[in-house]
């Protein structure tokens, strides 16, 4: 049994990772803000004894500082997340990530506590070296395009981890998510997947920016947390960076059309331009595509749920969430 403290803990990979390690028999706490997290996350695991939780922000260091030395592991999932709340909170976003970031790794240095830190494709930027390396250069916009600051905090955050190991010899492993969906997901902060299929059970347009063409690869949260743990029980993922992500590519437009059919809606496509959506300004990658040859070497694994089969389980999650 191993203790496990999990940043975060109430949002929707969080949850779903407490849920993985509370079946395994492990004792979970869960500390969150609820900023974009969501106390009915951890409902379920309320009345089990092994599962804890803080309602209370990383910055609160007295307190992470205790749950911390009662963990064997953290994972550091506390972030500002999603496209919307990022180019309307950018501020939020740059001090979120980047503060709470240095403020886990001080701690789990100074009691040399294994940590995982979720990074986001979002750090390749408008790279076109396909698929994604994780030691590929990366090409980001302009600092006066607010869509950056997420990505340019999340590579800060990279690189004080990588830090923190090379210099202090603290045990951090950082995992780059792709796109990551699956039951719980909120369409809230600008995720497509649930704002699609919420708008499909509901009859609604479903709004696609821009011209539709962008393609994403969206990974089953199920594959993520299945995978996260084992890089933390590998020594030799200590001091890297991994990709995880499915290789499965789909246009938006696509995406779209897909949903519709599976929620068997009535719900049309409305196109909108991304200055319409996110204001003047906006930026937006074309293609994201994670090499998964890395991950595969270190620990020969990837993820192996389809889009189709992750989509009919949002699909009845919702339909019965909103019954």
């Amino acid at each position: 049994m191993r203790n496990v403290l999990i940043t975060g803990g109430a949002g929707f990979v969080g949850s779903h990772l407490a849920d993985y390690h509370i079946k395994k028999g492990d004792k979970v706490h869960v500390i969150d803000d609820l900023s974009t997290g969501n106390a009915h996350n951890i409902d379920a695991l309320k009345k089990n004894l092994n599962f804890g939780y803080s309602l209370d922000t990383i910055m609160n260091k007295q307190l992470l500082a205790e749950l911390v030395d009662n963990a064997d592991w953290v994972y550091h999932l506390a972030a500002a997340v999603g496209v919307r709340l990022v180019v309307e909170s950018p501020v939020r976003t740059i001090e979120t990530n980047i503060g709470g970031t240095q403020v886990i790794l001080q701690m789990c240095e100074k009691k040399k506590k294994k940590l995982l830190i979720a990074s986001t494709s979002e750090v390749y930027g408008k790279s076109t070296d396909f698929p994604f390396r994780e030691d590929g250069d990366i090409l980001l916009g302009p600092t006066s395009v607010g869509r950056w600051s997420y990505a340019s905090s999340k590579a800060i955050d990279e690189f004080l981890a990588i830090a923190y190991f090379r210099e202090k010899k603290c045990p951090v492993v950082v995992a780059r998510l792709f796109n990551t969906i699956g039951p719980r997901q909120t369409g809230d902060y600008g995720m497509v997947v649930p704002r699609f299929i919420r708008a499909a059970l509901s009859g609604a347009d479903l709004e696609v920016y821009g011209t539709g063409a962008q393609s994403r690869c969206f990974t089953n949260v199920k594959d993520v947390v299945r995978i996260l743990p084992l890089m933390m029980e590998n020594d030799v993922c200590m001091g890297e960076v991994f990709n995880i992500g499915s290789a499965q590519e789909i246009t938006i437009l696509d995406l779209a059309k897909k949903i519709i059919l599976l929620c068997a809606s009535k719900s049309r496509v409305k196109q909108l331009s991304y200055e319409t959506a996110y204001g003047k300004g906006f930026e937006d990658m074309q293609r994201r595509i994670p090499s998964q040859e890395k991950l595969k070497k270190f620990l020969n694994v990837h993820p192996e749920i389809g889009l189709e089969e992750t989509l009919k389980e949002m699909v009845e999650f919702e339909r019965l969430r909103k019954d």
